[in-house]
């Protein structure tokens, strides 16, 4: 008889995780504490799209459903950077004009892996229920529904949301939440009056400000999604920018540009959450053969990568793979798992946390622009030899753990023939000096 999965959280991961486990045959029941996404039930104000890449397409082509998810998907070529003067700088990703990342919908993705994983007989997928308490060694999960309380037992659990359970029922458990200081606040760009995009479609737009910045990325129906990462506390912040004439005065002072296309900014700005930034970190991800944590239960990340969902989706091929490979001794694919992927998911954790430094403090200075044209003329000339952190990262598979040790060997190579050339050049300066 095949083994029962009780997964907790149908959101993108645990969807996806879900049709995998039905592929190979194996019982899963899908629990989710909000409705179904399908009825239209999406809370404004929260991550409304997303960026896909390489890897994260690479999982849904496994499962047969890539096609499906980019239907409606819209390519970024590279970043649209918006200085204060409203001057545009456009940086391609890549060298090669077809590596782009792909801006999608979230909800529209979340139906899609949850249709994959009904296509499979053995997968039951249910809503408006909440885990309030996992019990480790029977595999048990205690839930709220609207009508009352059910537990629920299985073979074993996946947490696809929520690392608590875990927290409070192992001593051993490491767990860590670290928060950055800035928050994140949702506002929109609508289309033109004849449904085109008012800025350019195919490119994810920063308005880089040092210490801050805004983003926005395109929809399908024209829109912009645009998020503001600003500081909850400060002279200028979140908490100190409180009335109508408080949000004009700032945003016509950064994002002069951005203003005249933005006639619903004052009710975003006053009726959107303002979310946080936060990093998880635990371990282990497992408990026996009982339970495991996966995505952002395992491993939650900031955005600035726009790597979340990719790394979570990789989790589940990964997690799949050590399934086949030990389908008779479910510790030990559990252990496997957690093995390859806990180095890659703190590797993550801190290049995303370095590239929203990079994406509000250097994306608008000249060196910054010219080290990307010199990263991009040496992956031409070195084809294969030379990759930037960056392609590594989003447009191949290379665990992220490797990608960011092979760039920091790079940097230094490369640092140190710039000086070498330097020194050369000095040389023969002098030498042709002395002639004279």
């Amino acid at each position: 008889m095949p083994a029962k999965f009780v997964l907790i959280g149908s959101g993108l991961a645990g969807g996806l995780l879900a049709a995998y486990l039905g592929r190979r045959g194996y019982e899963v029941d899908l629990h989710e504490r909000r409705a179904d996404p399908r009825e239209g039930n999406i809370v404004g104000g929260r991550s409304i799209n997303l960026a896909i890449s390489t890897r994260g397409i690479h999982a849904l082509e496994q499962i047969g459903i890539a096609d499906e998810a980019l239907r409606h998907a819209i390519p970024m070529r590279g970043r649209m950077i918006h200085d204060k003067a409203g001057a545009l700088h456009f940086a391609p990703y890549d060298v090669d004009p077809k590596n782009c990342i792909n801006s999608i919908g979230r909800a529209s993705l979340n139906t899609t892996v949850i249709e994959a994983a009904q296509r499979y007989p053995s997968v039951r997928v249910h809503f408006n229920r909440k885990c309030t308490d996992v019990d480790l060694t029977e595999a048990v999960c205690r839930l709220e529904t609207e009508t009352g309380k059910l537990a629920v037992r299985g073979d074993a659990v996946i947490g696809v949301d929520g690392a608590f359970s875990m927290q409070r029922n192992i001593d051993s458990f490491q767990y860590n939440e670290s928060y950055l200081a800035h928050g994140y606040k949702e506002l929109t760009i609508p289309p033109a009056p004849d449904g085109s995009w008012l800025i350019e479609k195919n490119a994810l737009h920063i308005w880089p400000r040092k210490s801050f910045m805004m983003i926005a990325l395109p929809n399908p129906d024209g829109s912009f999604t645009c998020t503001l990462f600003w500081e909850f506390e400060g002279p200028r912040s979140f908490t100190t920018t409180r009335t109508d004439d408080d949000v004009r005065h700032f945003f016509d002072e950064e994002f002069p540009d951005a203003v005249p296309l933005m006639p619903t900014l004052l009710d975003d700005f006053k009726n959107n959450p303002t979310g946080s930034l936060v990093t998880i970190r635990c371990a282990p991800w497992y408990y026996r053969d009982r339970v495991c944590l996966l995505g952002d239960a395992a491993h939650a990340v900031v955005p600035f990568y726009g790597q979340g969902m990719n790394a979570a989706f990789e989790d589940c091929i990964v997690l799949d793979e050590c399934l086949d490979k030990f389908a008779d001794n479910r510790e030990r694919a559990f252990a496997e798992y957690f093995e390859r992927r806990k180095e890659n998911a703190d590797a993550l954790a801190d290049l995303a946390i370095g590239n929203f430094i990079e994406m509000r403090d250097k994306t608008a200075s000249r060196a910054f622009r010219a080290k990307k044209k010199l990263d991009h003329l040496l992956e031409a000339a070195l084809p294969g030899v030379y990759l930037p952190l960056y392609t590594m990262v989003t447009f191949t598979r290379i665990p992220y753990a490797q990608a960011a040790r092979r760039a920091r060997l790079q940097d230094r190579i490369l640092y140190a023939a710039l000086v070498l050339i330097g020194i050369l050049a000095l040389a023969v300066l002098r030498a042709l000096s002395q002639r004279q």
